[in-house]
């Protein structure tokens, strides 16, 4: 067993969370080694000099990120991240029956998108192009639907020519291509402390690094992001900066250009997620307008418009293109034809368009809904985010919140999915996955939950 133990002038409050990242620090130095052991959670407690119940949420964090095991009679063991590097998903992977999913983000959907898909699948059954059905070039496959994406992205805040975009099938791919592109196997990543839940097991299958930047309402703390250049190498620099972020802020005008002056700087990529598209109205510039030469851009229809339309854009620097097309070759040969031809009939025709604007009055009134219920709880959003953000106070650990509200019907995020250094407890609640009257029930028992004294959790979901 190893005696590796901090001391508790070490620790910041909460003491639970200050533990867990010092144990984390100290798996990256290799101080703490896979298949070690960790000292039992009552040891620890005693030699530091902290309570039993702030260890034990400590563990339960480094469980939730993947980095122990527990082994019944044995205790909690290092795990080899490398090996093993999943993702702890933050939704719910099936829905029960009865529950409320207020735990996967997705865009509000009612019988206007229905309709809108059977009218579009009737169209293409008599009138497609042979080449959407039998074709197998890229290259020549989606010459129109890059010229049509041109004009979708104006939309977006991305002024560019037909070259410059790649078709995919949805932004996880559009990231993978993006990473395989500026970051060599070795290489390190920043992004925000708290960001995209996937990046960091995406990352370790491609064999990278990723360092966790400190954010505020603004998004990342540019003295944070140049303090991490300076410790270490640094290629690039991923962000969620359009109300996507777990946190729901949109970074200002201002930050993003003392951050384009860090990367400029340091020579960093810059891979700006922006999935919500034209449905933030009234965004700053893009990073990919304030600094073309050295952004990729990524955008998508699948939470801006419809969760089946699969498809969106990656827009890259002169420079990359050919990097780009290789990797998307490698890794998914291309768009699927038929999804993507839908996309751009929207486009055309203004479909995606007034479904994006439906969306934007959907959203709306959920935030309405959402502030009324919790009046006077904080928590953080933005008026076209598909979320809220919830920070706990000491009252409530995540599990005991996430487990008391799934006993009564309610599945809502833990934060600690989301993060990838630092991490303060907080739920993540969509608002747009489920119908007006299930998420006002939802509501309701999360606000009764952070409004009555914690109960013991006898049995387990």
């Amino acid at each position: 067993m190893t005696m590796w133990i901090p001391a508790k002038a070490e620790l910041d409050r909460p003491y639970f969370a200050s533990l867990a990242e010092k144990i984390v620090d100290a798996i990256s130095r290799g101080d703490l080694k896979p298949g070690e052991q960790l000292p039992p959670q009552r040891q620890l407690a005693y030699r530091i000099g902290v309570s039993l119940p702030t260890v034990t949420r400590a563990y339960e964090e480094l469980a939730r990120r993947g980095l122990t095991a527990g082994e019944t009679g044995r205790g909690t063991f290092i795990r080899d991240v490398k090996a093993s590097p999943e993702a702890v998903a933050p939704y719910v992977p099936e829905r029960p029956h009865g529950v409320i999913d207020l735990s996967i983000m997705k865009p509000v959907c009612d019988t206007i998108h229905l309709d809108r898909m059977k009218d579009s699948l009737a169209a293409l059954a008599v009138n497609i192009s042979p080449s959407i059905v039998l074709g197998s070039r890229p290259s020549a496959l989606f010459a129109r639907h890059r010229s049509v994406a041109k004009e979708w992205l104006k939309l977006c805040g991305v002024f560019t020519d037909d070259k410059t975009i790649h078709l995919t099938n949805g932004g996880t791919p559009a990231l993978t291509i993006a990473l395989m592109t500026v970051c060599q196997p070795g290489a390190t990543i920043a992004t925000e402390a708290t960001g995209l839940h996937i990046m960091l097991p995406l990352a370790s299958y491609l064999g990278l690094k990723v360092r966790g930047v400190d954010i505020d309402e603004n998004g990342i703390i540019p003295e944070a992001l140049e303090r991490a250049c300076q410790e270490d190498d640094i290629r690039a620099l991923f962000m969620l900066p359009n109300a996507l972020a777990p946190t729901a802020f949109v970074m200002n005008e201002t930050r993003r250009i003392a951050i384009i002056e860090i990367a400029r700087r340091r020579d960093l990529h810059i891979i700006e997620d922006d999935a919500l598209g034209p449905v933030v109205a009234e965004k700053p510039p893009t990073f990919h307008a304030l600094a073309p030469e050295r952004t990729i851009y990524i955008t998508s229809f699948t939470k801006a418009v419809m969760p089946s339309l699969r498809t969106g854009y990656l827009v890259a620097p002169e420079r990359l293109l050919l990097a780009v097309e290789n990797r998307l070759l490698v890794t998914n040969w291309s768009a699927t034809p038929l999804i993507a031809e839908i996309a751009t009939r929207w486009v055309q025709d203004g479909t995606c368009l007034e479904l994006v604007e439906w969306q934007r009055d959907a959203i709306a009134q959920r935030h309405r809904l959402v502030a009324n219920v919790l009046k006077g709880v904080p928590y953080s959003a933005h008026p076209q985010s598909l979320h809220i953000w919830l920070p706990l106070s000491e009252k409530f650990s995540e599990d005991e919140l996430v487990m008391h509200a799934r006993r009564q019907g309610v599945a809502v995020a833990r934060g600690a999915a989301f993060a990838i250094s630092k991490w303060q407890p907080a739920v993540r609640i969509s608002i747009g996955s489920t119908t007006e009257e299930e998420l006002h029930r939802g509501l309701v028992v999360i606000h009764n939950l952070l409004h009555s004294e914690p109960e013991p959790i006898l049995f387990g979901i």
